[in-house]
């Protein structure tokens, strides 16, 4: 899977793939960039699980818009709702537990600023889960599809999911050290929107292939189990 996500976004005509996208990684401050590119990660994951062994192509921008759109509003429901809900419940805590006052009232405001440290997990919870939903979006069409969970929990649970998640840890890692080294110079500086965008090609690949791979495998399974009365 590794192997295949860093091949991945240099297949076909990569050189001028790579000039759009990395230009749009320069210019993704700006709202418009940002959501073609969006669109262009979907464009990847409808591909991959569509079996489609090369990249897309900049060429259908009306597409990529209205996918980025989707994607970002998917993506937005998934980390605005349990964001909302949890700091209701840090803010609350601590509020409540400063106009008690007294012993029981630093209790409850400690257990408020311990739960500080729960945004740790509930980040790589959405990091986790967005991706599944957006896969399933890009296979289905529909806004709705991201959130079926009776379709995206198994891929969820699955070790193909699992190592797709860790992977891009890793990618990420050198990327960083990759980065940090090329902004020691004014050429390598400019590089960095390319590699970027090259690294999340790869990212997207491998969450693509994994959801496919895990929808494949639970299909089979299900349609060899013999049916008992």
């Amino acid at each position: 899977m590794l192997e295949d996500g860093l091949s991945y976004p240099v297949r076909g005509d990569w050189a001028g793939r790579i000039l759009i996208g990395g230009g749009l990684v320069l210019l993704s401050v700006l709202l418009f960039p940002a959501i073609l590119l969006t669109g262009y990660w979907i464009q990847v994951l409808e591909k991959t699980v569509a079996g489609d062994e090369n990249p897309p192509k900049f060429t259908e921008w009306g597409d990529l818009f209205v996918k980025g759109l989707a994607g970002t509003v998917i993506g937005l429901a998934y980390a605005i709702v349990p964001t909302a809900i949890y700091s209701v419940v840090v803010f609350g805590l601590i509020g409540v537990g400063l106009g008690l006052g007294g012993d029981g009232g630093g209790l409850i405001a400690g257990i408020g600023f311990m739960t500080v440290f729960a945004s740790i997990p509930l980040m790589l919870i959405i990091y986790y889960i967005v991706p599944a939903g957006l896969t399933n979006y890009a296979r289905e069409g529909s806004i709705s599809a991201a959130f079926d969970m009776s379709a995206i929990k198994p891929v969820l649970l699955s070790t193909d999911y699992l190592l797709a998640a860790l992977f891009p840890m890793a990618v990420a890692v050198v990327l960083t050290i990759v980065n940090s080294a090329l902004i020691l110079t004014f050429v390598g500086a400019l590089l960095v929107p390319f590699v970027g965008f090259y690294a999340n090609v790869a990212i997207f690949r491998m969450f693509g292939h994994a959801f496919a791979t895990a929808t494949t495998t639970g299909t089979s399974r299900s349609t060899s189990t013999p049916t008992t009365f």
